[in-house]
């Protein structure tokens, strides 16, 4: 299934183990927390750029994929730019159905 990334991260959203929004991730970040951003395509790239950078000094991976439409549509909320996925388990599965 080509979007099952998706479904993982509704899956996640409803266990717990999922953050979305930009004030919700990055409180989390600042707290140092965190597996895997995912951060949708149609970004600022600008934006883009800052969480790429906030991550990977954080040692978390980052990836481009979907929209901010399809990011809120898979957690059932309005459409959302970031998500930061907080268990490790559940990160690996979205980033392996990601690549």
């Amino acid at each position: 299934m080509r979007n099952r990334w998706l479904g993982l991260l509704g899956l996640g959203q409803r266990s717990g183990k999922v953050v979305s929004g930009e004030a919700a991730v990055e409180a989390m970040l600042k707290k140092g927390k965190g597996e895997l951003l995912v951060l949708a395509g149609d970004l600022n790239s600008k934006r883009i750029n800052v969480y790429q950078h906030w991550a990977k000094s954080l040692g978390i991976k980052s990836v481009i994929a979907g929209t901010k439409t399809e990011l809120g549509i898979a957690l059932g909320k309005s459409p959302r730019a970031v998500v930061l996925i907080l268990d490790a388990e559940l990160a690996k599965a979205v980033y392996e159905n990601l690549v």
